[in-house]
This record gives C-alpha cells, sequence and structure tokens, in this order.
C-alpha cells in the first residue's frame, strides 16, 4: 500500500512537508544478523528456523523548500500537483495510493541496490523523485484534492463501510466474493460501493482483490515453499491452468518458474 501526508502549517511554513510512505510486506530477515548460516547461503531461508517475517514500512519526506525547486512560475492556471508543492492548500490531509508497476520497481531497485557511499546517496535522491512523480501522476486529473468527488464519501459513516469492505475481502483471500454479496456485508449500494472503493483506494474492487490474491500466491510459492496445486486450492481456484494464467499476468512469470528462482 502507498500513502501521501501533506501537512500544512499556517503559523510556521518551515514545517510544511509532503510525504510518501510505503508498506512492504513479506521481507525476511536473518536473527543471525552478523553471520552468514548455511541457510543463507544456499537460500533455503523458508525452512529455516532463524528467519523473522516483517512488514517494513518505506517514508520519504520532501520539505518545503525542496520541493520549491520544481513549480513553474504561474503564466497559466495551476495543476492539482502544483498547488501541492506550492503548498497553497490550506488543510492538513492524507491520501491512499495505488501502486503501479513503475513504482515497485522504484521501490524494489531501492531496497537491493549495490551502489554505496555518494554514488548512494545519488541513486536515494534520484529514485525518491522518482517515487514523487509517480505519486503525483496518481492524482492528475483530481478536481478536488481535499474532498471527494462522490459526495456520499462526506459522510464518515459509509467512508468506514468501504474501508470495512476492504478489509472483508483481504479476510475472504481465499473465498472470491462477488460485489452483490460484499455490498450486503457492508450494508451499501453496489453502486456506491464501486465507485466509492475506486475513489479512497485508487483501484476496482476486482484489480485490488486479484492483486492480493496474487502477491500471497507469490509469498506461499516463494516464501513457504507450497506447490502450484496447494497455492490454487488454497485461493479457490477450480482450475491450475486458471490460476497460472492469473498469476502470470500479475507478475510476468507463471508460477513454475518462480519456484525455478
Amino acid at each position: 500500500m502507498g500513502e501521501m501526508v501533506y501537512h500544512y502549517s499556517k503559523e510556521d511554513t518551515t514545517q510544511n512537508y509532503l510525504e510518501l510512505r510505503f508498506c512492504i510486506a513479506g521481507n525476511v530477515y536473518c536473527k543471525k544478523k552478523d553471520i552468514e548460516c548455511d541457510a543463507c547461503k544456499f537460500n533455503a531461508s523458508p525452512s529455516c528456523s532463524e528467519r523473522i517475517d516483517t512488514v517494513d514500512t518505506l517514508s520519504f519526506r520532501f520539505l518545503a523548500l525542496h520541493l520549491s525547486q520544481f513549480a513553474r512560475p504561474r503564466k497559466h492556471e495551476s495543476t492539482a500537483s502544483e498547488k501541492l508543492l506550492e503548498f497553497r492548500h490550506t488543510k492538513s490531509f492524507s491520501k491512499t495510493l495505488s501502486l503501479c508497476g513503475r513504482t515497485r520497481i522504484v521501490l524494489e531497485t531501492l531496497l537491493n541496490h549495490s551502489f554505496t557511499d555518494t554514488h548512494e546517496n545519488i541513486f536515494v535522491n534520484a529514485q525518491s523523485q522518482m517515487l514523487l512523480l509517480y505519486s503525483l501522476e496518481c492524482m492528475v486529473g483530481e478536481k478536488e484534492i481535499e474532498g471527494f468527488q462522490c459526495k456520499f464519501l462526506a459522510n464518515e459513516a459509509d467512508r468506514e463501510k468501504i474501508v470495512q469492505a476492504r478489509e472483508i475481502l483481504l479476510q475472504h483471500i481465499g473465498e472470491p466474493l462477488t460485489i452483490k454479496e460484499l455490498s450486503r456485508k457492508v450494508a451499501i449500494n453496489e453502486c456506491y460501493l464501486k465507485k466509492g472503493f475506486k475513489e479512497m483506494f485508487g483501484t476496482t474492487i476486482f484489480d485490488f482483490y486479484q492483486g492480493q490474491r496474487m502477491e500471497h500466491a507469490r509469498y506461499l510459492l516463494y516464501e513457504k515453499g507450497l506447490s502450484v496445486t496447494e497455492v490454487s486450492l488454497m485461493l479457490g481456484y477450480s482450475s491450475i491452468s486458471h490460476f497460472s494464467t492469473a498469476f502470470k499476468k500479475h507478475t510476468g512469470l507463471k508460477p513454475c518458474e518462480l519456484l525455478l528462482r
């Protein structure tokens, strides 16, 4: 998941900043930090008793002074991105961001690069700005950043129903639900559910659910060492070929190809 946090201070403009946060699940660390055991050497971490599974948060904070270098002189009507960079919104807010393939690649390279010293500083700085670019692109075309385009989302109770729907999807990762079933569970109109979900989370219900299923499948295959058949059944697929097709569409690899890596 990704989140953009916009912090505005009327009293002290030096405290204005834009922060990007990304939640990364599935990282594995060894308890024996300074000792490379045989399991690490032979990439047998799924069966290692010393492994620690974690959920990490990567945070990138851009101060107003730094962002001011990107703003152009005002000779035209400002875009939503420019209003953010110039801190012309007078209320702080946060917004969930959808993680596109480009964002994932940048995060992956930041976690696995081999640069050191000055080169590392240059590399991290460049990649951080790419994350800022892609995050701002997620907001292109939005008429109002501080509010919601769907009027019913102004109601906190309705927003909570959309959040609840997302939690239910995650709880039923191996039991696919129809939108009709999901709307009944959270007591909201199907149309409102689809529109509200897209606005709050930046993706459709189907794309979100499918992405979560495939990421969970990747974890079960690569980290837990389960077979393709086992994972296919756990995620509710009636056919291994259907699962394999969906997995390749999401990851670019067939499940068996991932196992070979």
